[in-house]
């Protein structure tokens, strides 16, 4: 079934709320999602096409969005995180919040919305695409990993949660990365994942085999 997918303003900020805490109330594990307050939302809203929603009829089942940050972002900027230059940090913009309905799920709508963001994004503009996801929300780093970025630290975000930075450079072509190009480590092992990236690797992939999660790293 095909979905109408539009841009969303200040007047769908009701149903924004109500979806959000909709999946918020279904999740396992609130440490996955950082939720958006309705101040947050309506920051975004309030910059032209930064938003979109997908819809069922009527019906809103999936949004989500992009985020121009303050240079001075409170919770520290996460192109200083990923080693972007304090003069390019007005080109980041931050792959923000992405929200399904749970009875939409397994349809890859959040791929979907990123590919139709991430392809109408003024390079112009901006060129460096960052976000944050928490280690263990896989559909979420699933996306992320499909739409191009690589993981490129991971630390402390958001008063003490731990997070995925990554990071995304718009002028580059994706590359085809396999097995035969990564070191894989266990998808649990901080430690490990942690001190690949200080020493200058990526994770570009993430693998299941025989019931092990583990992340691809590659030399940069």
């Amino acid at each position: 079934m095909l979905y109408h997918t539009r841009y969303l303003t200040l007047t769908d900020i009701d149903i924004i709320l109500e979806l959000q805490s909709k999946v918020v109330q279904a999740l396992d594990s609130t440490a996955t999602l950082q939720p958006l307050s309705a101040e947050e939302f309506t920051t975004i809203l309030s910059e032209d096409k930064l938003m979109i929603g997908m819809f069922d009829e009527e019906r809103l089942i999936s949004f989500r969005a992009l985020l121009i940050p303050k240079l001075d972002d409170p919770y520290g900027h996460l192109g200083l995180d990923v080693g972007i230059p304090e003069n390019e940090l007005s080109k980041v913009i931050y792959s923000e919040v992405s929200v399904v309905d749970p009875d939409y799920r397994g349809k890859r709508l959040q791929t979907q919305m990123g590919l139709y963001l991430f392809e109408r994004i003024d390079t112009e503009k901006f060129y460096h695409v960052c976000a944050t996801v928490a280690p263990h929300n896989i559909p979420s780093l699933l996306d992320k990993l499909m739409l191009g970025m690589e993981i490129r630290a991971l630390k402390e975000k958001y008063s003490g949660k731990l997070r995925y930075i990554l990071y995304k450079d718009l002028r580059k072509k994706d590359e085809s990365i396999s097995t035969e190009d990564v070191t894989l480590v266990d998808l649990e092992d901080i430690d490990a994942q942690q001190k690949m990236l200080n020493e200058g690797f990526a994770g570009a992939l993430f693998i299941k085999d025989a019931g092990k999660l583990s992340i691809g790293y590659r030399k940069l």
